[in-house]
């Protein structure tokens, strides 16, 4: 049996609402990178975090944190979610901080499969970010009509 823990893009999840329906359904259906355990394997899903957000100093130390939440609950697999993967700068150093405090936890970079290049999924959620959006300060000095 594996039991997997998955680590999102809290820009993702949190800033652009994504809700890991992709992750989760290929999960289930054994597709992405999920399609590389053995059919007849039995697969848990123990939990789904964010990653600590893009790092200061303290990134992967918090990072590991987070993961040890799922460790702790017997993963031994980690799936860096496909957002991570095309869009995150510091995977490899995130994956480096894990191994060495996980040794026994084995990464996967990727989830679902992809619908999109890297390159244009990047785009299209740089595109996404751009977006004029109202805050707090807009209600205050009422220019949010």
């Amino acid at each position: 049996m594996a039991k997997i823990g998955i680590l999102t893009c809290s820009n993702a999840t949190q800033d652009l609402g994504c809700s890991s329906v992709s992750c989760l359904a290929d999960f289930r259906k054994r597709k992405g990178t999920f399609a590389e355990y053995p059919e007849n394997e039995k697969l848990t899903l123990a939990g789904i975090i964010n990653c600590p957000g893009c790092p200061t100093l303290t990134g992967p130390d918090k990072l590991i944190g987070r993961i040890r939440a799922l460790t702790d609950f017997g993963v031994d697999t980690i799936h860096f979610a496909y957002c991570v993967k095309a869009l995150c700068p510091f995977k490899e150093k995130y994956k480096a901080a894990l191994e060495e405090t996980f040794p026994k936890i084995r990464i996967v970079i990727g989830t679902h499969e992809e619908h999109v290049t890297s390159e244009e999924f990047r785009r299209r959620v740089k595109k996404l970010f751009r977006q004029p959006r109202k805050t707090m300060v807009d209600i205050i000095l009422n220019k949010d009509e």
